[in-house]
């Protein structure tokens, strides 16, 4: 099958090949008789240029890598998205549907309003936006960098200072020489740094405190991703374009920070060809505890506004107690880093609430309209959608499969302890606790006990956990067991259909698909069946449970499972769940495709209010349902 791909992508090469030897200008009249490039609609959205072949030139170069449109009639990120081939090649999507991807009947449409913003900034010109005093920070580990960030810098607007890191003595010598040729560069500073810190531990090392000279700061890096046989740049042309390369993005952010004193950062929106998740904290909370003590930023939502990739614009006195800290080397984490999951990662999530909390604004740029807005709103614009169109989504899929807990099925009170608590107020009404909070720390605690003594391989199941607690009280095991089978009762007594999601199970099963449950629980499989069939489920199935094959999904071990299963059928696999890291991020790390949705309470955050305290049994009676309804199907646009 990859040699079959292989093979189809090579002719997809050649052909476009063959294509492209036709003048630009034979291509752009052929744009226009097929009404799919209009000059108007191009300038409206990007910008005036000096003549039409030039706008056409300039969008034929930024769609390879961005979700640029060159008309009302044709989706440049569909298109990619829908045809994947194109972008890995790097081709551009517009020539190939003329010439080859229209009579191959490739799949195209005419622009998709996916987002649009509430608010927007208009750039006015004035008299002061050239006399910002600019640094630009270049971390350079790749050799080849150097001349592309000077062109680029060749054609900045205005006079800049450059500061670079470098990757290697050679590297910071090339810098040198190169960029202090450039007519309008007029400071130059480097220093050779070692491999620690990624692209903010060197310039936080060398050049912190300097940057608070400065009005406003661009801090951009050599990135590179090599797979599919070709070298990856998309993620960083996209950033490059809109951060650094394009006139009239640049020169409309110049004129915004001038215009603006309340806008501390900006960079455009996150990267389109990332997962629909990237923009949560997925497993990076914990090390950002430190700049809640030391900041005071908030991060308590779970999907955050920050620079994908760690290139922005900054008002250095907006980051002012990040650049006035006094950094080494030792104070980032050593290589190898994980994919996620880090100090750094961390950092990279708080740039733009340092920004608010030092008092100003975050603003983008959204390239699909071209237009710069403060609205925050677009981290969730990938959660919109119809019940049918995520049926159609994962419909062509032989095997698809679900997590359970959120997913298909919701607690009626939302909260996972409430089966908890109510056991444990029984059980403080029989003299056996001092209160349901007493009960639910011991049973917690021995259940945490348990996953010690196998040092937290595999998995334990609920009556390990309350035979662990008979042990801790002195109680017989039949008692504790019996314990055991009433907080499941309580669980299984509070759990309803996601009504849209279980309708679309059934559909599936209907089509001929074949339908997986794969759960991390510490409930046995018999009971996650009877769970199951509470809420409707009443189609053939497999089940995957944790505390019966003892693999996690968080843990990688139940998808390497699943990965076995899936290339030994040799059919294609999708899996659809809440969890960022364990059905989403994980699973995809394996190699395979993947559906993140919201869980009710993110969804009930998104939604714009606020998430009350469970420590409360009122508050769970209160808000419970209600969240618990409002995230019965996990989009928006039910």
């Amino acid at each position: 099958m990859k040699s079959n791909i292989r093979n189809a992508v090579r002719r997809t090469q050649q052909s476009f090949e063959m294509i492209t030897k036709p003048k630009v200008a034979k291509a752009f009249k052929e744009a226009k008789r097929l009404g799919l490039f209009d000059i108007d609609w191009y300038q409206e959205h990007y910008g005036t240029f000096p003549h039409e072949l030039a706008a056409f030139e300039d969008y034929l170069e930024k769609s390879k890598s961005s979700n640029v449109n060159p008309s009302g009639n044709f989706d440049t990120e569909l298109y990619l998205r829908c045809n994947v081939d194109i972008y890995l090649n790097g081709l551009s999507p517009l020539i190939h549907y003329m010439y080859h991807g229209r009579h191959e009947g490739r799949t195209s449409s005419g622009v998709i309003n996916r987002w649009l913003p509430a608010t927007e900034l208009v750039p006015r010109d004035s008299a002061t936006w050239k006399d910002q005093k600019i640094a630009i920070v270049l971390h350079i580990f790749y050799a080849d960098f150097v001349a592309k960030f000077a062109e680029t810098l060749r054609h900045f607007p205005t006079s800049v200072d450059v500061f670079v890191t470098a990757g290697t003595a050679q590297i910071e010598r090339d810098a040198t020489d190169t960029f202090s040729k450039l007519s309008n560069v007029n400071h130059i500073k480097t220093a050779v740094c070692e491999n620690r810190g990624r692209n903010f531990g060197p310039f936080l090392v060398n050049f912190s405190k300097e940057l608070l000279n400065y009005d406003l700061m661009c801090h951009m890096h050599s990135k590179k991703s090599l797979y599919s046989g070709r070298e990856q740049t998309q993620w960083f042309d996209y950033l490059h374009n809109f951060l650094l390369k394009d006139k009239h993005a640049v020169k409309s952010v110049l004129r915004l920070f001038d215009e603006h004193q309340d806008l501390g950062t900006y960079y455009p929106t996150s990267f389109w060809m990332m997962p629909s998740w990237v923009n949560h904290w997925t497993c990076n909370k914990p090390f950002a505890q430190e700049f809640v003590d030391d900041w005071g930023v908030d991060i308590s939502d779970s999907f955050i506004n920050y620079p994908v990739g760690g290139m922005f614009w900054a008002r250095p006195k907006a980051l002012e107690p990040l650049l006035n800290q006094n950094f080494n080397y030792e104070d980032f984490p050593a290589e190898p880093l994980p994919n996620d999951g880090s100090w750094l990662h961390a950092l990279e999530r708080v740039i733009g609430l340092l920004s608010e909390k030092q008092g100003f604004k975050q603003f983008f740029y959204y390239p699909p309209l071209g237009r710069f807005t403060t609205d925050k709103t677009q981290i969730s614009s990938s959660y919109y959608k119809t019940s049918e169109q995520l049926l159609g989504d994962i419909s062509n899929f032989d095997i698809v499969s679900f997590d359970i807990f959120d997913t298909v099925l919701r607690r009626e009170f939302n909260e996972p302890d409430y089966a908890k608590f109510k056991l444990g107020k029984e059980l403080t009404s029989q003299g056996y606790f001092d209160s349901p909070q007493a009960f639910i720390k011991q049973r917690n605690d021995a259940e945490l006990y348990c996953r010690k003594t196998v040092n937290f391989e595999g998995d334990i199941s609920i009556y390990d956990a309350y035979k662990q607690l008979a042990k801790d009280r002195g109680l017989g095991e039949d008692l504790t067991v019996m314990w055991a089978e009433k907080e499941f009762h309580y669980d299984l007594a509070m759990a309803l259909p996601k009504d849209e999601m279980v309708k679309i199970v059934h559909e599936l099963d209907a089509m001929g698909r074949e339908i997986w449950f794969v759960t991390d629980i510490y409930y046995s499989k018999a009971q996650i069946a009877k769970m199951l069939r509470k809420i409707g489920i009443s189609i053939p199935y497999k089940l995957f449970v944790s505390s019966d094959i003892k693999k996690r999904k968080d843990a990688g071990t139940m998808w390497i499972h699943i990965k076995k299963l899936v290339d030994d059928s040799g059919r294609s696999f999708i899996h659809i769940g809440d969890n960022v890291r364990s059905d989403a991020q994980i699973c995809g790390d394996f190699g395979l495709q993947n559906m993140h949705i919201l869980n009710p309470e993110d969804k009930w955050r998104i939604a714009g209010f606020a998430l009350p305290s469970f420590k409360s049994e009122t508050n769970i009676i209160k808000w419970g349902p209600m969240i618990s309804n409002l995230g019965r199907y996990p989009y928006f646009g039910e």
